[in-house]
């Protein structure tokens, strides 16, 4: 479907018959893992109307989601949701950028498309619930949804891969419905690339010679602003706050460009584009992202590789404390790939008036490696509570849960199972949320470096940003490309 490749009725009545298997299969090992852990472990729609559904708890329908999950009846884990390809080419590589979940849906970017996926399935190509094809390849995405299961992509004019990125689309995510599409000015001889983000009631979006804002509902363009001299708007985070990057280039000649690159980051109003406050970042940096836009936190880099320091910055964007990675086992990851998704940092937490990062990985006694979560108070960058992974495993930070830090625990022995936990950052206690095994076919999906992972209603989600196949593949290869974990609580 999305190879242009086609499967025989026979193969997909036999791939049906291997995927229930190898999801009974899994289930029941899975629940056989989490007996172990329990052991060792203790324990389209009217424009500005509103779309009549539920909202996230809480919040309103144009809200940023903030979902709190509830913890599960039991902590078994079991195949929430499987979705895989064998009609890959030899050779051939699929881009799948984006991936979102809400309490029925799964949805992904693939190619010139967003899929919708119905949870509790083992889908293939075809098989899902609901399709839309934009105007050409995605270029640009947002993982924030609002409190009503929308969210918005950036796709190229055409089909051709080297069309401008200048359409932006709101889409619902529940039933795949175009709520709105816009084009913005980018030109086609423009390389910076654009980005797009959600703020309450708004969609905003940055390219290289510009930035502009929608309103959610009804598509109409809020403001627009353009750049200036050698400067330009590059990127903008989003969630409780709109922040924008802006990037200046000195001199253009330079053979370094970065020692003549200088960054300030704006705090912006959504609804009128008028700027609220300006931080400018020290000269020499080479990289500014935005792990989290209210509270205001920056990861900056001043050296060869990964981030040096994290910056909090209080109300009126003045610098609160500055957080030294440089010489730690301190780890700040962002998503640094072709999309310029400048608040994609999914193994940095912000809540609660901390910030939580992952050391780096350790060599014990043992025969595998482990890890631990720190947390640093964003007023003062001091150390608060220390989250020990563990022998034979390593633990990640996912998202804040209210005021609770959800990790990922993944097994590094493939025998102890890995785990979704909630941490208490006041009490530094650990919570299992449910256990669960991957098999062996789906465990390059859980490598957090080169895949998307969400947790949402109750759910583990991990995603591929890019299928490939060897050219000296095999006639036929299964390709995982995302597999979803719940709790067996939810079958019952």
């Amino acid at each position: 479907m999305y190879t242009q490749s086609a499967l025989s009725a026979e193969e997909r009545r036999r791939r049906r018959r291997r995927n229930k298997l190898l999801g009974l299969v899994a289930s029941v090992l899975v629940a056989a893992l989490a007996v172990v852990a329990l052991v060792v472990v203790n324990g389209n729609r009217t424009p500005g109307k509103p779309g009549g559904k539920p909202s996230a708890a809480g919040q309103g329908r144009l809200d940023i989601r903030e979902t709190v999950e509830k913890r599960p009846a039991n902590t078994t884990g079991v195949m929430a949701f499987r979705f895989s390809s064998d009609d890959l080419t030899p050779g051939e590589a699929v881009e799948m950028p984006g991936m979102w979940a809400t309490d029925k849906i799964l949805a992904k970017g693939i190619r010139s498309t967003l899929a919708g996926f119905r949870i509790g399935t083992d889908a293939s190509p075809g098989e899902e619930v609901w399709r839309l094809r934009l105007s050409g390849p995605i270029c640009g995405y947002t993982r924030h949804v609002t409190g009503d299961h929308r969210t918005a992509v950036l796709s190229r004019e055409s089909r051709d891969e080297d069309a401008p990125c200048n359409r932006v689309t709101f889409v619902d995510l529940d039933d795949g419905q175009k709520i709105w599409e816009n084009v913005f000015p980018l030109n086609s001889d423009d390389v910076r690339r654009p980005s797009v983000t959600l703020t309450r009631a708004t969609v905003a979006v940055t390219w290289g010679r510009g930035s502009e804002a929608y309103d959610m509902d009804e598509g109409r363009r809020l403001w627009r602003t353009k750049a200036t001299g050698r400067c330009w708007d590059a990127g903008a985070a989003g969630g409780r706050a709109l922040l924008v990057r802006v990037q200046c280039l000195h001199h253009k000649q330079s053979p370094n460009p970065w020692e003549t690159t200088t960054y300030r980051v704006r705090k912006v109003d959504p609804r009128t584009g008028r700027v609220l406050w300006t931080y400018p970042v020290a000269a020499g940096v080479r990289d500014v992202r935005v792990p989290s836009a209210d509270p205001a936190v920056l990861a900056v880099s001043a050296g060869e590789n990964g981030f040096t320091e994290l910056l909090s910055l209080d109300g009126q964007g003045r610098r609160r404390a500055t957080i030294s990675l440089r010489n730690t086992f301190y780890v700040g990851e962002c998503n640094d790939e072709y999309y310029l998704v400048l608040d994609d940092c999914q193994t940095i937490s912000v809540g609660n008036g901390q910030v939580f990062l992952r050391s780096e990985e350790v060599k014990g006694s043992g025969l595998y490696p482990s890890n631990w979560i720190i947390g640093f108070d964003l007023a003062t960058g001091h150390t608060t509570e220390k989250f020990e992974s563990g022998p034979n495993a390593l633990l990640y930070p996912l998202r804040m849960s209210g005021d609770q830090l959800l990790g990922l625990r993944m097994s590094e022995d493939r025998i102890s199972p890995s785990a979704l936990v909630v941490l208490d950052p006041r009490t530094g206690a650990e919570t299992p949320y449910f256990y669960f095994g991957v098999p062996l076919d789906g465990e390059l999906l859980t490598h957090l470096k080169h895949n998307d992972v969400v947790v949402q209603d109750g759910r583990l989600f991990f995603g591929t940003r890019r299928a490939e196949r060897p050219a000296d593949g095999k006639e036929k290869s299964w390709e995982w490309l995302v597999l979803g974990m719940e709790s067996g609580a939810r079958r019952k």
